[in-house]
Parts: structure tokens; C-alpha cells; sequence
């Protein structure tokens, strides 16, 4: 049996798909996004080793409540795509249990992701910046894997919801929003897009484990001035 490392599990995700959702975390990133969240999750050191069947029992006791509001179970990050093997198992057993799937991904992990896609129902797609630098700066890595990922979900025809987060003096730019709606326009099968106020709930978190944090001076991104961003965002892709 496929071992995995998690790093926590939410039992009643309401933002992370369809429905009401039980949310399981995946140990390890390759990206060092500047406005993480969760850079605790970024060394593959860390988490749970639970096996797939051991995983599938833990989701299963949620499943009367997520069932009911037409959820499921996603699994986020980290990056799920690290684990590719591990979530294969995982989503097969889930597809087996009649489980609505869902992976939350900036599409930057290994191998080759037209099986894991057969089983999958819906990617929630991160799109991290605007170009292969900006990225680059931003992430540590180039567009490529993104990029790689986006061919593979076009081609198995996976159904997609676009995020992006809007951050003060980064990303909150009309530019740089009329750049993000150009790549969003050459994707197929995206069905929503959402544009997310970055948040600093997250900065005790680089203190706790020594990591400097680029963005230590920087503020909440304005819900109000967000919303009308992602109003802007979607009129230019109709």
C-alpha cells in the first residue's frame, strides 16, 4: 500500500469546492510563494504518514455531512501533485466510495497527471502571477509546471476553478488583472473564478519556524477593492 504524508485534515471546508467539504492537507511544496499561508507545509519533513485505506476511513466518517450539501472531499497543500502516486490511490478509493473529488493545486509537482485526472472531478488552479518572471520572483520557480498542468486538464476535459490571490502593491494592479484575465481566456473547461484578498493570518507562522517573511510589511488586501477586481476580472473574459 502507497504512503502518503498529510499535514492536517478540516472537516467542514465551506471555500475548498462544491458543497461542504472534508479538506485534506498534503505535506510538501516546491514553490516559495511570498504570500503563503502555510509554510509550514512547504518541507516534505513534516506530517502524518498514513497509508491510502487509512486515509479513505478518516474521510469516510464526514461523509454523511458533506453527501447532504453535495460536497466531497478535496485534497490541498502543500501541493498535492508532489505526492502523485499516493493520490492516485486515494482518489481511486474515493472515486470507488462515490466521492466528489476536487484537487487544489498550482499544478506544480511529477509526472505524468493524465491518470490522476481520470479521477478527479474538479481542479481549483492557483495562477501565481502574469508572467514567467514575475513568477519566477514570486514562487522561486518558471511557469512551466503550471503550464503543464493546464495541457494536461485540457486534454482530459477536468473541470476548472481559477484562483488567484490579490495582494497590496503586488498583484492588485488593473494591469496586472487585465494580464491574469489574458491566461485565463486561453484555458478550457473554467467554469468559476475567484479572486482572493491575501491576508496576513499566516505571519506567526514564519516567526514560529525561522522563515523570513518578504511580505512581513505588508497589509490585508482590501475585501471591497478585491471584489470589484473580480468583477472587472470576469467582464474581460466573457
Amino acid at each position: 500500500m502507497v504512503k502518503g504524508k498529510i499535514h492536517s485534515i478540516e472537516s467542514m471546508g465551506l471555500v475548498d469546492g462544491p458543497g461542504i467539504r472534508t479538506v485534506v492537507f498534503f505535506q510538501g511544496c516546491r514553490l516559495r510563494c511570498a504570500y503563503c499561508h502555510n509554510p509550514d507545509t512547504w518541507s516534505m519533513e513534516g506530517g502524518e504518514e498514513v497509508e491510502a485505506e487509512e486515509l479513505l476511513k478518516k474521510i469516510k466518517r464526514y461523509k454523511p455531512y458533506f453527501e447532504k450539501s453535495g460536497g466531497g472531499v478535496t485534497f490541498s497543500g502543500g501541493e498535492v501533485l508532489l505526492q502523485p502516486q499516493f493520490l492516485l490511490e486515494v482518489l481511486k478509493l474515493c472515486k470507488r466510495e462515490g466521492i466528489h473529488t476536487t484537487i487544489d493545486t498550482a499544478g506544480y509537482g511529477y509526472g505524468d497527471y493524465d491518470e490522476i485526472l481520470k479521477y478527479t472531478d474538479l481542479a481549483i488552479l492557483d495562477i501565481k502571477h502574469r508572467n514567467n518572471e514575475e513568477y519566477k520572483n514570486l514562487t522561486g520557480q518558471n511557469m512551466k509546471g503550471f503550464m503543464d498542468f493546464v495541457e494536461a486538464a485540457e486534454k482530459a476535459g477536468t473541470k476548472l476553478w481559477i484562483r488567484h490571490v490579490v495582494v497590496p502593491n503586488l498583484t492588485d494592479s488593473i494591469s496586472h488583472i487585465e494580464e491574469i484575465g489574458k491566461i485565463i481566456k486561453g484555458i478550457k473547461n473554467v467554469e468559476k473564478v475567484e479572486l482572493l484578498p491575501y491576508h496576513t493570518l499566516g505571519n506567526n507562522k514564519y516567526e514560529k519556524i525561522g522563515i523570513k517573511n518578504r511580505l512581513e510589511n505588508t497589509k490585508d488586501m482590501d475585501t471591497q477593492k478585491c471584489k470589484e477586481l473580480e468583477k472587472y476580472l470576469i467582464s474581460i473574459i466573457k
